[in-house]
């Protein structure tokens, strides 16, 4: 008679390792706040890493092939549960029940300059938008969707990029599967190239910068 193998001290229950996987890594996916990693989930699970990402992947046709209002998807380096895109209206309508909660559209035209420009300075963001930036910039920050990522050599201004988060928002896997912007390039270093000289300075910390305020969202 063979006898089940337990861990010290945890009242008798299966060790971590002897657990069946699959439903061990629906259960630790369904707690995380942010992706997981597939070193992290090995590292948890006791398992080798390859056993992990081919479970993660097997979970992920499964789900697809049984029409789960959910999936799994890898997002931002790591893995997490979201719900179906074609459910969005009964999820929107429980999550939000009549609240707004959409970026305005400055917020996102600020969010694209940062995400394709990054790292990019407050000032030089306006400069691209042609109006001063600073709340919006503020409200992305309070949001998680930016965040600081050094200062300018020159001249010492902070300097912003995306975060994880946007990454996952977006349901990307790196800054490299951003749309192509090649197409419109000419003409949008043509725009920028105008409103750096009609405008010499958005510092949004100036005490007179000049240009419109985007209204903050």
């Amino acid at each position: 008679m063979s006898k089940e193998i337990t861990e010290p001290g945890d009242g008798g229950r299966p060790a971590v390792a002897e657990l069946e996987l699959k439903p061990a890594l629906e259960a630790v996916l369904m707690v995380v706040d942010e992706p997981a990693t597939e070193e992290h989930l090995a590292k948890i699970l006791q398992r080798p890493r390859r056993q992990i990402a081919d479970a993660l992947r097997e979970l992920a046709d499964e789900y697809t092939t049984q029409g789960r209002g959910f999936e799994l998807r890898l997002v931002a380096g790591g893995w997490r549960f979201y719900t179906r895109p074609e459910y969005a209206a009964a999820v929107e309508g429980f999550v939000l029940d009549g609240r707004q909660a959409r970026l305005t559209q400055a917020a996102l035209e600020t969010l694209a300059v940062v995400a394709y420009r990054q790292p990019v300075s407050r000032s030089r963001v306006s400069a691209v938008r042609g109006v001063n930036c600073d709340g919006v910039m503020r409200t992305l920050l309070q949001r998680g969707l930016v965040e600081e990522a050094g200062t300018e050599p020159e001249t010492g201004a902070i300097l912003y990029g995306t975060t994880n988060y946007f990454l996952e928002r977006m349901g990307l896997r790196g800054l490299d599967e951003l749309p192509e912007l090649a197409p419109f390039l000419p003409e949008a270093e043509a725009i920028e190239a105008e409103t750096q000289e009609g405008v010499p300075s958005f510092d949004p910390d100036a005490p007179d910068a000049p240009g419109g305020q985007d209204a903050d969202d």
